[in-house]
């Protein structure tokens, strides 16, 4: 049973690692990988020495900050706030239109955003009934980030709380039966049995969640993107995308891409050893 498992990560995973050795050459396609000529760490001292350096570093973090800030506390409140209700016809339609929102491709969703933030878009129109002025929200780079993020938990927090209400679902409703005794009302019994029953599935999710702080879907940052907004929505990714596919720089996206890599297994190992020597939960 495990052996597909297995197969899709040797095949897919672990033995396209080899065509990593193109950001150590100037990789030619007519040359091959092992054909082309070995640089060293000639791409890499482009790269920590390039002028958008700072600035997609700096948009990249930034952005995975924001959605970890706001991202990633809002499908536990969720969650909690799912748990509370009674009545269940309600419950299953809050999660029905919570839910329904990553289902929709990344496209339509960004075709969604782009139609809500013209001048003659609905958040407009809400901009100008409350005294505001009418603006092309896409092309102000300060808005970008509140832009991608908001839009993000929109579409995510309804399916990402799934995992943390099935963790509620495996709480010992003795404990809840205990608290009541004791006096506790329904925000006692949230901070003292609901939190910490569900807190080694938080602090994994979150290990998870800082092991991918480097990393932004370039599909959506280059759907919403425009030169007017490179200077605070450039990240890696789109960085990659464009020297490696646009400017045909194959060697040179390569080394950003093993940069950013390690960068995420140096963050995701001491995530892991911090959760480990302050609680009883981690990786491994």
């Amino acid at each position: 049973m495990m052996l597909p498992g297995i197969l899709y990560y040797i095949i897919f995973q672990y033995v396209p690692m080899y065509g990593a050795t193109i950001a150590f050459k100037q990789f030619t396609p007519a040359a091959g990988i092992w054909g082309s000529e070995w640089v060293g760490f000639k791409h890499f001292e482009a790269f920590f020495q390039s002028y958008y350096f700072i600035r997609i570093i700096k948009n990249t973090l930034l952005i995975n900050f924001y959605s970890l800030l706001f991202g990633f506390p809002a499908p536990i409140i969720l969650a909690l706030l799912l748990n509370e209700l009674r009545k269940q016809w309600f419950k299953r339609t809050v999660q029905t239109l919570t839910y329904l929102p990553h289902f929709v491709s990344v496209m339509v969703i960004c075709g969604l955003i782009v139609d809500f933030t013209a001048k003659n878009g609905l958040i407009n129109d809400i901009i100008v009934w409350f005294g505001g002025s009418r603006d092309n929200l896409l092309l102000n780079g300060e808005l970008f980030r509140t832009i991608f993020v908001s839009s993000g938990i929109w579409q995510e927090i309804g399916w990402s709380s799934i995992i943390y209400l099935a963790a509620l679902s495996g709480i010992d409703q003795e404990l809840y039966d205990a608290a009541k005794i004791d006096g506790a009302g329904r925000w006692k019994q949230a901070l003292n049995v609901t939190l910490p029953g569900i807190m080694p599935t938080i602090i994994i999710l979150l290990i998870l969640r800082i092991g991918h702080m480097m990393d932004v879907g370039f599909e959506k940052v280059i759907l919403l993107y425009n030169p007017s907004t490179y200077e605070t929505a450039d990240v890696i990714s789109s960085f990659v995308y464009r020297k490696g596919l646009v400017d045909a720089s194959y060697s040179y996206s390569a080394a950003i891409g093993l940069f950013n890599s390690l960068i995420n297994f140096i963050l995701l190992i001491g995530a892991n050893k911090l959760s480990r020597k302050f609680s009883d939960s981690s990786l491994w």
